[in-house]
Order: C-alpha cells, then sequence, then structure tokens
C-alpha cells in the first residue's frame, strides 16, 4: 500500500485579502464615530448612576410639585421632595462639571490653543501681573503720599492756630490791669467798626494790632473770643498762679474778628482740659443759592488757650476756617487741591450749623478714573464735637495733580545742575518703563509667531496624517523652515514616499506571490496522484518548500504489477525557476520511464535528454530506484543525490544499524562532454529487502539543514534518528524527524527545499477481487 502526502499545499483556505488599490476608509478622529443622540441620552439615563438620579428626581418633582399647590405637604413626603431636589443638585452638578470637562478637551484639542494658552499664562499673564502690581503699588504710596501731605498740612495749621491763641492769651494775662481793662472796654463798648482782631483793652491794643497786621493776609478769616470758664479745677503753683489775673474786670464772652462762618462761642465746654484744645472742629454749611455757593461740610482749626491758675474764670478761643485762601496754599505747597468734604460716619454727630462764608469754584467734571492731571483720592481727617469732645471723622476728596506732587517732593537737585534730580530719575524711569514695555511687545509678538510656526507644523503633520488614513499617500506637507519642525515635515514626507514605493511593491508582490500560487496549484498536479497498485510496499511521501514553489520532485513509476519505480531529484536553485524546471523533469521521467526499467539506463538517458536542454549553470541531483517485491529486491543508482538510509529489520526495535547507501555517480545536466564521464561513474547497486526493512530517500534541505551557528543537521545524525524510531509508524516517524530538524535549527530561517520518503516493505497479503492499491491522494496519513 502506498500513501503520499503532498508538499507545500496550505493547511486551510486562504482568507480574502484587500486589493492594494482599494484605498483604506478613513477613521474619523474627533467626535469618532458615534451612535445616535437618542441612543446615546436613553444609555445615559437609565444605565448610569448620574442618570438614573436625575430620573429619580424628575419623577419626585412631578409628583410633589403640582401636589404641592393643591395641598400642604406632609413631613415625609416634604423629606421626599427634598431628597429629589438633592437628586436634582446632584444631576446638575454632575452635567455641569461633564460640560466643562468636555468644553475644555473640545477647545484645547488644537495644539495651537494650547500653546496658545500655555504661553498667555507663562508670559503674558506674569507680565500684566507685574505691572499691575508696581501700578498699584505707585499709586497706593501715591495716594498714602498725598493723604500725608494733606494731614500734615491741617495739623500745622491746628499747630499755629494754638500758638496764636496762647499768644493772645499770654497778652491778654499781662495787660490785664483793672484801670486798663475798664477804659479799654469802654471804648471798644463804644467804636462799632474795631479794626483790631484782638482789642480787648487799651493797653494790649497796640500788641494786637501788630500781630492782626501780619496774620490778616495769611489767615483770612480768623476770629477770635474770650469765654467765660465755670467749674475748671487746675493743677497750678500757687506762687505762678498769683501773678496771673484770675478774672477779667469785664463782661464775657467778647468776640473780635469777622465771626464770618460760625457765631462766637458763649461760653467753653467742660470737656476742654487745663492745658487746652487743638483740633478741628467740621461745621454743616446749608447752600445759599448764590452762583458758586455751595452747601456742605467745612473744616474749621480751632484752638483755646486758658491761664494758668487754679481755677480759670477766662479762655482765648481762636478759629482759623479752611477757607480758599488757605486750600490755595496748599494746593502751591503740594500740588494736592481739597475738594468735597463728608462726615463719614452715618452715626456720628451731626456737624454744628454754619454760615457760608465764601464762594468755592465749581470741581472738574468728567474727569477719566485715571488722571496724572486731576486723580482722585480721598483723605481723612479726625475732627471733634464741639458740643461733647467726641471725635469723629471726615472724608475730604482730594484732587491730585501728580507731576505737581512729584515735582514738590522732589526738590533735590544736584550742585550745578541744570535740571532737577527727580525729573532726571523720572525720565530715566520712564526710559525703562517705554523699553519694558517694548521688550514686552516684542516678545509677544515673537512668542505668538513662534506658536504659529509650531501649531502650523503640527496642523500640517496632522493634515498629512488625515490624508494617509484616507489611503492618499502622494500627499506632501510643505516645508516652512529648516529645523526640528522642518526635518520632520521632510521626514513625513520622505516616509509618505517610502511607503508609496513599498505599497507598490506589495502590490507587485501580491501579483507575483498570486502566480507562485497558481504555479504551486500546477505543481501540486505534477506530484504522484491516484491508485498504485503494488501489495506489499507502504509509502509515505512529505515534502515542504522553502518558499511556495518547490524545486524537489518525487515521482513513483509503476513499471509491472510487481515492480515499482521510485524517484527523488533536487533541481539546483529554489523557487519559481527550479519549479519550471521540475515540471520539464517530470515529463522527460514520464517518457523515459516506459523506454528504461534499469536503473543505470534510465538515468543516462535523462541526462541526455536534460543535457541538451537544460541551461548550463544548472544541474539536477537524484537517485532512482526499482523495487521487484516479488523477489525483494531494490536495485537503484545515485546522480550525485543524497544518499539512501537502509535500516534493516534483523534486529529488536533500539537495536537496529542504519546504513547509508551511497554508490558513485554525477549529477544530471551538467553538459561536460557528450555522457561517457557521466556513464562511466554512474554505478548501481542492488541490495536485499525483508519485511519490516525501511528505506529513507531525502534531500540536501534535510541533511544541510542550519542551525543559528551555520552547522548542518548532517546525514550520520540523521540516520541516528532515523534508526532510533524505525519501528514507529510513518506518521510518528516522520514527526519525530521533524522535531529534530526544527530543535537542531532553533530560530534559524528554512533555506532549503525539504522532500522525504519513507518506504517499508510488508509482508505479501493477496488483493482482493477487483481491488485497488490504496489512494495516493494529497493529504491522505499513512
Amino acid at each position: 500500500m502506498i500513501f503520499v502526502r503532498n508538499c507545500g499545499a496550505p493547511p486551510g483556505a486562504v482568507a480574502p485579502t484587500r486589493p492594494m488599490n482599494v484605498p483604506v476608509r478613513p477613521a474619523a478622529l474627533l467626535p469618532g464615530d458615534t451612535p445616535s443622540w437618542w441612543r446615546l441620552w436613553r444609555r445615559w439615563l437609565f444605565r448610569t448612576f448620574p442618570g438614573r438620579t436625575l430620573v429619580l428626581g424628575l419623577a419626585i418633582k412631578v409628583v410633589t410639585w403640582p401636589l404641592g399647590f393643591a395641598v400642604a405637604l406632609p413631613p415625609a413626603v416634604d423629606a421626599i421632595d427634598m431628597v429629589g431636589s438633592l437628586a436634582l443638585l446632584f444631576a446638575f452638578a454632575y452635567g455641569l462639571t461633564r460640560l466643562a470637562m468636555s468644553a475644555k478637551r473640545r477647545l484645547l484639542w488644537h495644539v495651537r490653543r494650547k500653546l496658545i494658552l500655555l504661553y498667555v499664562f507663562v508670559g503674558v499673564l506674569p507680565a500684566l501681573l507685574v505691572i499691575t502690581f508696581f501700578l498699584l503699588a505707585g499709586l497706593i504710596l501715591l495716594f498714602n503720599v498725598s493723604s500725608y501731605l494733606v494731614q500734615s498740612r491741617v495739623r500745622s495749621l491746628t499747630d499755629q492756630a494754638r500758638f496764636l491763641a496762647q499768644t493772645a492769651q499770654l497778652e491778654v494775662q499781662r495787660s490785664a490791669t483793672a484801670e486798663a481793662v475798664g477804659e479799654a472796654i469802654e471804648r471798644w463798648q463804644s467804636t462799632p467798626q474795631f479794626r483790631v482782631h484782638f482789642a480787648w483793652f487799651e493797653a494790649v491794643g497796640e500788641a494786637i494790632e501788630r500781630r492782626q497786621s501780619s496774620t490778616e493776609t495769611r489767615y483770612s478769616y480768623l476770629s477770635l473770643a474770650v469765654v467765660p470758664v465755670t467749674g475748671l479745677t487746675c493743677p497750678v503753683e500757687a506762687a505762678r498762679a498769683a501773678r496771673i489775673p484770675r478774672t477779667l474786670p469785664a463782661t464775657l464772652p467778647i468776640a473780635a474778628g469777622p465771626w464770618a462762618h460760625l457765631d462766637a462761642p458763649a461760653t467753653l465746654p467742660n470737656w476742654v482740659p487745663c492745658d487746652g484744645f487743638a483740633g478741628i472742629v467740621a461745621i454743616a454749611v446749608p447752600a445759599s443759592g448764590a452762583p458758586g455757593s455751595e452747601g456742605g461740610t467745612r473744616l474749621v482749626m480751632r484752638a483755646v488757650a486758658l491761664p494758668e491758675v487754679t481755677n480759670p474764670t477766662w479762655a482765648v478761643v481762636l478759629d482759623l476756617p479752611l477757607s480758599m485762601v488757605i486750600e490755595q496754599r496748599i494746593l502751591a505747597e503740594t500740588g494736592i487741591r481739597m475738594s468735597e468734604i463728608t462726615a463719614t460716619v452715618p452715626w456720628a454727630a451731626a456737624p454744628g450749623l454754619g454760615r457760608s462764608f465764601e464762594n468755592r469754584p465749581p470741581d472738574p467734571q468728567n474727569t477719566p478714573i485715571f488722571s496724572l492731571a486731576t486723580q482722585r483720592w480721598v483723605a481723612f481727617l479726625d475732627f471733634s464735637d464741639w458740643t461733647t469732645g467726641n471725635a469723629e471723622s471726615a472724608s475730604v476728596v482730594i484732587l491730585i495733580n501728580v507731576w505737581e506732587l512729584y515735582n514738590r517732593i522732589s526738590v533735590v537737585s544736584q550742585p550745578g545742575a541744570g535740571k532737577n534730580f527727580g525729573q532726571l530719575l523720572l525720565l530715566v524711569l520712564a526710559v525703562i518703563g517705554t523699553l519694558f514695555l517694548i521688550i514686552q511687545f516684542v516678545a509677544l509678538v515673537i512668542g505668538f509667531v513662534l506658536a504659529r510656526q509650531i501649531t502650523g507644523a503640527v496642523h500640517d503633520l496632522f493634515t498629512g496624517t488625515q490624508h494617509v488614513r484616507a489611503g492618499d499617500f502622494g500627499h506632501q506637507i510643505p516645508v516652512r523652515a529648516r529645523d526640528q519642525l522642518g526635518e520632520l515635515a521632510e521626514s513625513f514626507n520622505l516616509m509618505t514616499g517610502e511607503v508609496t514605493t513599498l505599497l507598490g511593491e506589495m502590490a507587485e508582490k501580491g501579483r507575483m506571490e498570486q502566480e507562485m500560487f497558481a504555479a504551486r496549484a500546477i505543481q501540486q498536479k505534477l506530484l504522484p496522484s491516484g491508485p498504485l497498485r503494488v501489495t506489499g510496499l507502504a509509502i509515505s511521501a512529505f515534502c515542504e518548500p522553502a518558499r511556495e514553489v518547490a524545486g524537489d520532485y518525487y515521482d513513483f513509476l509503476p513499471i509491472t504489477d510487481t515492480m515499482t519505480g521510485v524517484l527523488i531529484a533536487d533541481v539546483a536553485g529554489k523557487g519559481l525557476a527550479a519549479g519550471l524546471y521540475m515540471a520539464q523533469l517530470k515529463v522527460i521521467v514520464q517518457s523515459l520511464a516506459r523506454l528504461h526499467h534499469e536503473p543505470k539506463e534510465f538515468l543516462s538517458a535523462v541526462n541526455k535528454v536534460v543535457s541538451a536542454n537544460l541551461d548550463a549553470a544548472s544541474f539536477i541531483t537524484m537517485t532512482y530506484g526499482v523495487i521487484d517485491v516479488e523477489r525483494r529486491e531494490m536495485t537503484f543508482a545515485r546522480a550525485g543525490h543524497c544518499p539512501l538510509i537502509h535500516v534493516p529489520a534483523d534486529q529488536p526495535p533500539g537495536r537496529r544499524k542504519a546504513r547509508l547507501l551511497v554508490p558513485d555517480g554525477l549529477s544530471v545536466g551538467l553538459q561536460i562532454d557528450d555522457g561517457t564521464l557521466f556513464d562511466g561513474l554512474l554505478q548501481e547497486q542492488t541490495i536485499s529487502l525483508a519485511p519490516g526493512d525501511l528505506v529513507v530517500w531525502f534531500t540536501d534541505g534535510i541533511s544541510e539543514t542550519m542551525n543559528e551557528s551555520f552547522d548542518c543537521f548532517g546525514e550520520e545524525r540523521l540516520a541516528q534518528v532515523v534508526e532510533q524510531y524505525a519501528h514507529l509508524p510513518f506518521d510518528q516517524l516522520r514527526s519525530y524527524i521533524l522535531a529534530e530538524l526544527r530543535a537542531f535549527a532553533g530560530g534559524a530561517d528554512q533555506h532549503d527545499d525539504m522532500t522525504m520518503i519513507l518506504m517499508k516493505i510488508e509482508p505479501p497479503t493477496p488483493l482482493p477481487p477487483g481491488g485497488a492499491a490504496a489512494s495516493l491522494s494529497p493529504g491522505t496519513p499513512p
């Protein structure tokens, strides 16, 4: 019985492949292949915890909300309604968070936006924060300095009022004799228009006249009054108090000066201490209706001086209103103009009622919020309630002229310098600030240009990848700069060009593979198939090509009912060329096998035909043998092919010894001469076969299998494997041989076709009537 396994047929059906000229469907990047919105909402509402929470909250509200309009909800239903509200609140917060995350992901998906945002956070915002910090610091410093200057000037006026009051008190104290007082009072009472503010007595008239003339132009609206004092006890030395008159021989109070702003006080409040008082008093001034007359709050510097006695009975009160003359003097000294005055504490006692004593010019209207000429700010001044002595606060709107203020506070100049040193510093600061703004602007422009270059290159790469995904490998990215991004774009262009070339090569290779598969299918038909009526002989063939088409060839040639020819050959080379020569050899062998039954004659005839038709650079090695089953003999000849391995069955399994049968012979088709050398070297050998004997035919692809160190498996090692497993059935024997070959080769690739024929002698069994040998169909196991 003969069993044949054809070589190289694929174990299963080949999966259909996409033609290379059909482009790949482009895959969407954003937002992607998504189902319908309804399916998404339904899946989210009923399959996620937030969605179920939203459905639960809506269901509760649908029930409880109409019910709440109809009747008062019970506590249990009210609690359920609260649960629904919390569920809706949670769902709303979750949805808002997801919406924010989705918006951020979509807005920042582009690299350009990320780089611009990064530049804004890294470059623009820090610069703006630094600029804002220094501007705010400068404004705070400017406002605080301005407030300090106003408060300082007001305190200076208060101190001057104290000094004038004390001076007047001393003048009165020194000149207060009984006779002088009486005469002065009589003249003062008979003179309605008394020019001297301090005309208390005739004895001090000249001194007060001189002081008034020196202060009249400097302090307009300055007013004096001598008021009675009661219930005040002061710790004063007795000797010192004895020299000072405790009382005045006149009826008090007595007023001097215009007192245009307020009525002169009639008495001294009890809260004034022994050392007197110097501070600010606020008065409420109603609008008079005259042009330029405005109502509001006015400030008056008031000072009180008492004589140094144990129980003073009189005191001098001096008022210095904050008039336009004084405000103009403050403006000239500081560059700050005082404007509207307001009592800032709503619950404070209302200022005393006064009179409008002068018309104030209107404040500039529609001034910008930030102006170097009229910058508005508020200064706070403390004033005292004259009735109670409580400390209150008033806000004064001040208009700051930054340039004038800077000129006033930077009055130091270098010796011999033509310009003010402060102006020079301001000029240097302006130059540095301008340079900073220019550098910041240039950095901003450069940053946006670089960001545009980077994002433009990334966008070009993204566009290129979209074309590649769509199967358009001919798209070229523009190289905009000779930098790393430009090199990346150029590399992408080179890659797409190489991919295009590789796709063409793959298409060509696919076409060739299809042709090779077709040739492979044709080659399979050249190998043995069909019934062969030979009894007493079992054969199994195996072929594994190194490529799709093999150069190895084997055949079984029936001669008579008891004689069978077996041929194994190896065409030099691999692939399609070797397969074509193998097809030619098939025709030659089938033709000559009918004419020549002896192996030597057959090989000699084959050599003559092949030498006449084969390429001079090619040759064929083969072994041909004739097995006579009836006589139990095998006659064979070897034309340069691998030896045969014969394992006699005369020993039990495990002790059998294999022998290599290597008769002389030259390869077929060498074209050395007319065939004389080939015929002279070719030897024919005959061996006896017994039942159970094993004969192995193989090609050099098996014996010359190499490992990663380029060592060959070898014929001796193959013979040892065969003699070790010769007693096994063909399928197990073949599996062991292939396993040894793969273990030896390791990771090395198969470099040559591997073909092997296993032949075993069986005891003769008569054929059934009309019976036939086993099928030679491909793939039939032994």
